[in-house]
């Protein structure tokens, strides 16, 4: 990791990156913090103590389901797979995400000099 800060995540961010890094098929625990990872240019970093409770809950509240499997390594490991439910909330986190960093640029872009 560079010397910059490591970056934290608002609330329920995490669990909607984790069902991001799933809409193409199953992964297992590992697999899903190193494509967060990777895909965030190696500035968010997941830690299990964050991530296996994150997957508890997402799949208590039926936005995944799990199966154990072998990974990749011949180790057997736990595979999360997306439900039907868990796209749903996808698509309805997605959308609520995208109007928040909308509304945060627009506060950050607009004149330092307006008056009140």
């Amino acid at each position: 990791m560079s010397s910059r800060e490591k970056l934290s995540l608002l609330p329920g961010t995490l669990e909607m990156l984790m069902i991001q890094t799933l809409i193409f098929g199953a992964r297992h625990g590992h697999g899903i913090a190193t494509a967060i990872q990777r895909h965030s240019g190696q500035e968010l970093l997941i830690d299990h103590g964050s991530l296996y409770p994150a997957l508890q809950r997402l799949e208590q509240a039926g936005l995944i389901v799990s199966e154990w499997g072998i990974s990749e390594h011949n180790r057997r490991a736990r595979f999360y797979k997306l439900t039907r439910k868990g796209r749903a909330r996808l698509t309805a986190e997605t959308s609520r995400w995208e109007r928040v960093v909308r509304a945060v640029a627009g506060v950050l872009a607009a004149p330092q000099s307006e008056e009140v």
